[in-house]
């Protein structure tokens, strides 16, 4: 099934959303650059398969690569998760607010039934 993501807030949650692509973050984030072949020796999977987890994590902006001669260095790119904590925080803003506006009603509704 063909995923297709418009805009770059899209393509950074559809990287997000698997666990191989998180670990390859979060190896960066704790590591520094890696090349392909370091950020695929903890996972048991194919170099393909590592190669289009990368292409996923590329394409949403996640990652920086760099090519000197064969070798493929990978960093990351923090500003698409700034992105995607911004859009998060807007909307539990506004579901925090939701929800203690639908306790403090909760509350008074059971005080009327109270007296």
């Amino acid at each position: 099934m063909a995923m297709y993501c418009e805009t770059p807030l899209d393509r950074t949650f559809h990287a997000l959303g698997d666990p191989t692509r998180r670990r390859i973050l979060a190896v960066l984030a704790q590591q520094g650059p890696r090349t392909a072949s370091q950020l695929g020796s903890p996972f048991k999977i194919s170099q393909p398969s590592i190669s289009k987890h990368l292409k996923v994590l590329e394409k949403a902006g996640l990652i920086e690569r760099s090519i000197l001669g064969r070798s493929h260095r990978f960093t990351l790119n923090s500003a698409p998760l700034d992105e995607a904590d911004g859009w998060i925080n807007l909307h539990r803003k506004f579901w925090q607010g939701s929800l203690d506006q639908l306790g403090l009603l909760v509350t008074d509704l059971n005080e009327l039934d109270q007296k």
